[in-house]
């Protein structure tokens, strides 16, 4: 394995959770269209796209709705969910997980987001991130969504590194089957940590410190 000198994090899941507002959002738009939705249904969601996550909404409507019916829906989702994210705070950033990022920081690696959100700059701020990381790949840069591995492949071009040269730590099948098909080394936190995929499983974001250290 080559030395790593870089560590690509997941947003949500990883950095902070923000699900709750995703939920409230998608389930705010799925009662006025009368959709059944349900956390469970959110579940699937987690790591994949907007409009991906709309088609797996609809999975349950009653009809069917044109592309321009679908766009609509996603931006008043997007727009519902941004407002619900000014509540967010600097207090919505771990004690783990600032101690963990400063640690790594402190040791010399390279830190960046992968994050298919296209809201992660405006998260990252709510949070006193803004200015942190060296390199930010989100939603706003990339064509295709986890799990196919762009996001990744572009946060370490901006870091200048080869893929087997960065950790992705993710918390979503998705995003761990982006990282093995990036050919980037994996961490996987949560659900993650079950996958098969999964090259290291982590308990807790500060195991990931112990273990680069």
């Amino acid at each position: 394995m080559a030395a790593i000198k870089g560590v690509i994090f997941d947003l949500d899941g990883v950095i902070c959770f923000t699900d709750n507002f995703h939920y409230r959002a998608w389930k705010a738009i799925a009662d006025r269209e009368h959709i059944y939705f349900d956390e469970k249904i959110n579940n699937r969601l987690r790591g994949v796209s907007r409009m991906e996550s709309l088609d797996i909404i609809l999975e349950k409507a009653e009809r069917i709705y044109s592309g321009e019916e679908k766009e609509r829906l996603a931006e008043e989702k997007n727009e519902i969910y941004k407002g619900l994210l000014s509540e967010m705070s600097r207090e919505d950033l771990s004690s783990a997980v600032k101690s963990t990022l400063y640690g790594l920081r402190g040791k010399g690696y390279l830190l960046a987001v992968g994050s298919s959100s296209k809201n992660t700059k405006q998260i990252l701020e709510r949070i006193g991130l803004g200015d942190f990381f060296d390199a930010v790949s989100d939603g706003t840069n990339i064509a295709r969504s986890k799990p196919d591995p762009e996001v990744f492949i572009k946060a370490a071009q901006m870091l200048g590194l080869e893929p087997e040269e960065c950790v992705v730590v993710e918390d979503a099948e998705a995003g761990i089957r982006a990282a093995h098909d990036g050919g980037f080394v994996s961490a996987g936190i949560g659900e993650a940590a079950r996958s098969p995929l999964t090259d290291h499983p982590l308990g807790t974001i500060r195991e990931l410190m112990e273990w680069l250290l």
